[in-house]
């Protein structure tokens, strides 16, 4: 695992990565700027549960404002589906999943392995994984673990570490990518 200071999580890295966005969809998006003038930035995030069947679109923030109703879809849709339990989600870890769903350029909703997990969940899953930590963030409501079929697991965790405003762990051998909106560090599992 490498740790950098918590001082490092910044969310310059986030804004990093929401301009590089918005410069490498300037061609696109150019002659729309002007009809968009006054609508303010907007942030999104699509996702899909295989296990639950759900998907979710949804823009959780506009103009530098979270949306109350959005986020509460996302809790839901995010939730410890064994259980059925719903937690309020971090804001911070929303943000880091759709500047790197951004960064990596793709119309493909994440496939949501998990979000919330109750802790009887996640002691649950650390008796069948060596992979998954006691105190997990998962836990906080401040980690998800994602996939991409169009992007492979390299490249989705150097998108997440780009941003450098959390947790990233690349899992390769389990075709997954975690992100968590706590101290900036990287491991692979």
């Amino acid at each position: 695992m490498t740790t950098l200071p918590s001082a490092t999580f910044s969310r310059r890295g986030l804004l990093r990565a929401f301009a590089a966005t918005t410069v490498a969809a300037a061609p696109t998006y150019s002659k729309a700027f002007g009809f968009l003038k006054g609508a303010g930035n907007f942030r999104k995030v699509r996702m899909y549960s295989g296990r639950s069947g759900e998907s979710l679109n949804v823009v959780y923030w506009i103009d530098g404002q979270y949306i109350p109703e959005a986020l509460k879809e996302v809790n839901y849709f995010m939730r410890d589906w064994r259980v059925d339990e719903v937690r309020t989600m971090a804001p911070a870890t929303l943000d880091i999943i759709a500047a790197t769903h951004a960064l990596l350029d793709t119309p493909e909703p994440y496939m949501l392995l998990s979000g919330y997990r109750t802790p009887q969940t996640n002691a649950m899953l650390r008796v069948e994984s060596s992979g998954v930590a006691k105190h997990s963030l998962h836990i906080q409501g401040e980690a998800a673990d994602l996939r991409l079929d169009s992007r492979s697991v390299s490249q989705i965790y150097n998108a997440a570490w780009s941003c450098q405003a959390g947790g990233v762990g690349k899992y390769p051998r389990s075709d997954f990518v975690h992100m968590d909106c706590g101290a900036v560090r990287t491991w692979h599992g």
